[in-house]
């Protein structure tokens, strides 16, 4: 069984066993997707039921669930902006709308890229600074605070076939945000579209649909760095029940936040997020939590 860090990649999930990863998979799959940020309540959960931390690279890994459910659920629009973006090129119309927002999430993708790549030696170690409780509840907290400035101070009339370059810049430089424990990539994201004017359901739809990219990357160089740190046919084995178990709860919040978002606002997130900052502020303060 492979020892966690010992080639400094944190690979604690593989000590965990298939029954509480499976747990974990469900946490993990609802909350990489929700603006409620999956790193907190993959540190929160652990800690509240006696477990070692699972890791940061379950969490990195376990992006590719995230991806799945966002192909399962977007398809049509990915479906749609591939055979229009292919369509455009052979016919040469490069100012094709769909070719257009395709070039533009490929664009606001490098912002992450560039960051994730420069920030690597601090994000996925093992015992990483940035994976301490309070950072992920000061970082809820403020993220809490800037939702709630979106919900009141925006204008939430905007769709997607409208959006600029400009605007994709700035969700894919929101993006970055995601990189710190605590800020959620759906949260960042989310809230930049929602500052930009963006309906709340197309604010989301904006927000999975340039992720793509960033997700597909981030899960697929955590599964290289694991294959590098030499993880045990065990390990593999777990996380590959974590993935299916995240895949399905992943497509199921996707769902739950589209209708929350459709039918009411994003303030249940804000008011869920600014209580978990406050409770992990309190709670490491206090020593409940370490």
């Amino acid at each position: 069984m492979a020892v966690p860090c010992a080639t400094g990649i944190d690979t604690g999930f593989a000590t965990l066993g298939y029954g509480k990863v499976a747990i974990l998979g469900v946490v993990q799959g609802i909350t990489e997707l929700l603006p409620i940020s999956s790193t907190a309540h993959m540190r929160i959960a652990p800690a509240l039921l006696g477990w070692p931390d699972p890791g940061s690279a379950f969490s990195a890994a376990m992006q590719l669930a995230a991806l799945a459910a966002v192909i399962s659920y977007f398809w049509q629009d990915i479906r749609c902006l591939a055979i229009g973006s292919v369509s455009a090129i052979g016919r040469r119309q490069f100012a094709d709308p769909h070719l257009r927002l395709s070039i533009w999430i490929a664009l606001a993708t490098i912002p992450i890229v560039l960051a994730g790549t420069l920030l690597s030696k601090n994000l996925n170690i093992c015992n990483s600074p940035l994976r301490a409780l309070p950072v992920i509840g000061w970082a809820c907290v403020v993220m809490a605070v800037m939702m709630a400035l979106t919900e009141i101070l925006a204008r939430h009339r905007r769709s997607i076939e409208n959006a600029s370059l400009m605007d994709a810049l700035i969700v894919g430089l929101a993006q970055v945000g995601a990189l710190i424990p605590g800020v959620s990539r759906s949260g960042s994201t989310l809230t930049a579209a929602l500052a930009l004017g963006f309906k709340r359901d197309e604010a989301a739809r904006f927000s999975f649909l340039l992720g793509i990219p960033a997700i597909a990357l981030a899960g697929s160089k955590e599964l290289w760095e694991l294959h590098k740190a030499n993880l045990d046919m065990h390990g593999w084995s777990v996380l590959a029940l974590g993935l299916l178990v995240a895949s399905v709860s992943a497509f199921a919040a996707i769902w739950a936040l589209m209708r929350v978002l459709e039918r009411f606002s994003a303030w249940p997130f804000v008011v869920y997020r600014g209580a978990l900052g406050v409770f992990l502020l309190v709670a490491t303060a206090n020593a409940w939590l370490v």
